[in-house]
């Protein structure tokens, strides 16, 4: 393994060079690197997509991402895209001119905590589907990753998958920076624990003097509205009409909202009633208690 800082520029030096990339030492992170930057533009791999009143969109990709599908055991070639509001590339861009030069380890806290870094993940022909299945998924870390039974976000974002598999093609969208509703992953903790106490999920969002649900879906619209065909109906794997309105409001057609509902347990029931009253849609079954999870 390669310890010495001097070696391993001169290691990665020596791959680059070949591909044309004159890399040299002190610059840092492909992405903000002007030779880079110019490299992707020119092979297509980073674009700007938005326009016409949208946000403005960098888009990166596709990266070609296979999974392995957890019902069948069978490899899946995802095609993943990641995305960043232009404006936000761009004031990390005229930070990090000044700190490449140091070599700065503030660079590396800078992008962790300015920049909010969405992806897409397309699945077969999604590109050409007329009826397209979509998925947006806000990040839930504890739910998607940890496996926690307090909310049915990780039972959504997996059925999702399988119900884009069966179909053959389709999209999940995940937004990165959506944890909490929008409030972060810190004050999401908080308000866990505020609900212990007694509160709902949105009253404990506004005791911290934050909104119940501060999500913005535009950049996906502009996302989706740059991969999908024009003329493409979507089909939106949603309990949340508010999904529906953005996307629309964004210049999508939503031809169908799919209800996906899942995951319901004893743990998250209460939580689940409370989104109920807000306007999501579970469907025509009400939500009931379902038995207890795990042994005891």
């Amino acid at each position: 393994m390669i310890t010495n800082r001097a070696a391993a520029g001169a290691a990665c030096q020596a791959r680059c060079e070949p591909l044309g990339w004159g890399l040299q030492m002190g610059k840092m992170f492909a992405y903000i690197d002007q030779q880079i930057d110019r490299l992707l533009h020119d092979r297509g791999k980073l674009r700007t997509v938005g326009d016409n009143g949208q946000p403005k969109v960098s888009l990166l990709g596709p990266v070609p991402l296979p999974v392995v599908d957890p019902d069948t055991g069978e490899e899946r070639a995802l095609r993943w895209y990641p995305f960043v509001r232009r404006t936000e590339l761009e004031a990390v861009d005229r930070i990090c001119v000044g700190l490449r030069e140091q070599q700065s380890r503030d660079l590396v806290a800078l992008i962790n905590s300015f920049m909010a870094v969405n992806s897409v993940l397309l699945y077969g022909k999604v590109e050409t589907a007329a009826a397209p299945l979509v998925r947006l998924h806000s990040c839930c870390m504890t739910g998607d990753v940890f496996g926690s039974l307090r909310c049915e976000c990780g039972p959504q974002l997996r059925e999702s998958y399988r119900m884009i598999f069966a179909q053959g093609a389709g999209a999940v969208v995940y937004m990165a920076s959506h944890e909490g509703r929008g409030i972060g992953l810190w004050a999401k903790a908080v308000t866990y624990l505020l609900q212990d106490l007694g509160q709902d999920t949105y009253q404990a969002n506004e005791s911290l003097g934050l909104p119940a649900d501060s999500r913005d879906f535009a950049d996906a619209a502009v996302v989706l509205g740059a991969l999908l065909r024009a003329d493409a109906s979507v089909r939106l794997i949603t309990n949340n009409p508010m999904k529906v309105e953005q996307l629309e409001r964004g210049g999508l057609h939503i031809g169908e909202r799919v209800a996906v509902v899942t995951g319901v347990n004893q743990h998250n029931l209460r939580y689940l009633r409370a989104k109920q009253s807000k306007g999501h849609d579970f469907g025509e079954e009400p939500l009931e208690k379902p038995e207890p999870t795990g042994k005891r």
